[in-house]
């Protein structure tokens, strides 16, 4: 009866201790492990009702956990997200660079060709303008030696 005065009678129980005492005191039989004490408190948004039997309160805590382990993936997965979405704006930002710089050259690649059209074209005027030039040249000197 020594054991009894253990638990203060004024007091709440708290179940997964009054738990791990009697696991810590029932002996360990062999080929059987000693069951597994939960060692995380319940979760702040659920709370032991009074009257509930110690299966039902076994039966929700494990319950409740489960879902909790879920909850606390799920978490997890949303974490990943906000990662992966971070890395999405920072690629994001890197594609709205490059299409500037494409936009950039293409321009100047655009500029260059016109450059390059106009002195092509200025170059053609200019051949035109020396053989006109010779053909005149040329019909003048025929036309000379043919007077003289």
């Amino acid at each position: 009866m020594a054991n009894i005065e253990k638990f203060p009678r004024n007091n709440a129980l708290d179940l997964a201790k009054l738990e791990a005492d009697v696991t810590a005191a029932l002996p360990t039989l062999p080929g059987r492990a000693a069951p597994r004490v939960p060692t995380e408190p319940l979760p702040d948004y659920v709370e032991h009702r009074q009257g509930v039997s110690r299966v039902g309160q076994l039966a929700a805590e494990a319950v409740v956990r489960d879902y909790e382990a879920a909850a606390k993936e799920i978490e997890a997965m949303g974490t990943e997200l906000i990662s992966a979405a971070k890395k999405c704006e920072a690629m994001t930002a890197e594609v709205h660079t490059t299409i500037a710089f494409i936009r950039d050259t293409a321009a100047s690649y655009r500029e260059e060709a016109k450059k390059i059209f106009k002195r092509i074209e200025e170059c053609a005027l200019f051949t035109e303008d020396v053989r006109k030039t010779c053909e005149t040249v040329k019909r003048r000197m025929t036309e000379d030696r043919s007077t003289a």
